[in-house]
């Protein structure tokens, strides 16, 4: 223990936000269950769901309290830690993609594009695939967790996402720093490639509410919880999605509010923020049906 703690606050230091782990696993260790399945009996969770990505600190305080507890592995958020996350695989069958590796494929990638691939903090796996950390970028989308998106055996991980850290073990098997620098810069091809698609043009979202006072004060907290969302910073977009969602759920159960409208403006919000079509359905399901727990009803 007092060598995972001592990492992983070496690993806070470095402004990364970390989590536990099970010991020897890749789970998280908290919370033991998923958005949509939260029932608010957790402790941490009886205002709202509290995931890991939440819970990742680099509070030192927080960290010494619970790597003092158990043998946690060490998790790093990416997204809260502003990291992508190049993970490069090995063939767990030697006729796989024809005896090559992530390494090679990334570095066929880079040859196509005029680049190299520069040296940037390293971890080697416990399977003995490789994890290349880089700063996500200052400007433009942000980027999200892919896989196969760069070619076989390349996956990445950023604002959703979480990698083992090194320090830790899955399975009995360590993963190692194999370099340590500070991360580089993202490189723009590779930024490029992991862009998200461009929305398609969103229809406004239309919700008819009636007249009076009671349809302006809806209207107005419908056009709150949206700002809510859509002007929302990387890696708090899904959580305040999720806020928005329980808070139009007190109003659907009060009566103020139909659970298809609040679906719609929620989804249209969910999407423009740019979460992922699925990601913002159990969101928004889970903080639906949270709100409905504390109906709220408004005055004529």
């Amino acid at each position: 223990m007092p060598d995972l703690l001592t990492t992983a606050l070496g690993h806070a230091e470095r402004g990364w936000h970390v989590f536990p782990l099970r010991p020897d696993d890749k789970r998280p260790a908290f919370p033991d269950h998923p958005a949509d399945q939260c029932t608010g009996r957790d402790p941490r969770c009886r205002a709202r769901h509290v995931g890991w990505e939440d819970r990742a600190t680099t509070n030192p305080h927080r960290i010494r309290r619970a790597w003092s507890a158990r043998p946690y592995g060490i998790g790093i958020a990416c997204g809260p830690s502003r990291l992508v996350v190049v993970d490069l695989d090995t063939p767990k069958q030697p006729a796989e993609t024809g005896h090559r590796d992530g390494l090679a494929v990334l570095a066929e990638l880079a040859d196509r594009h005029g680049a190299a691939i520069d040296p940037t903090y390293t971890v080697t796996t416990g399977r003995g695939g490789t994890h290349l950390y880089y700063h996500h970028p200052t400007d433009g989308p942000a980027l999200r967790n892919t896989a196969g998106t760069l070619g076989a055996m390349v996956d990445t991980r950023a604002t959703g996402g979480y990698v083992v850290a090194a320090g830790s073990t899955v399975a009995a098997r360590p993963y190692t720093v194999a370099l340590d620098v500070d991360p580089a810069p993202l490189p723009g091809w590779l930024a490029e490639l992991l862009a998200p698609a461009p929305l398609p043009p969103q229809r406004p979202v239309v919700v008819d509410l009636g007249t009076g006072r009671r349809a302006a004060y809806v209207d107005a907290a419908i056009r709150r919880q949206v700002a809510e969302v859509t002007t929302a910073t990387p890696g708090s977009r899904n959580q305040a999605l999720y806020v928005s969602a329980v808070a139009l759920g007190q109003l659907v159960a009060g009566g103020a509010l139909t659970e298809d409208d609040a679906e719609t403006v929620l989804t249209d919000a969910g999407l423009t923020a740019g979460l992922r079509a699925t990601e913002t359905a159990r969101t928004i399901a889970s903080g639906l049906r949270v709100g409905a727990r504390r109906p709220r009803s408004v005055a004529a």
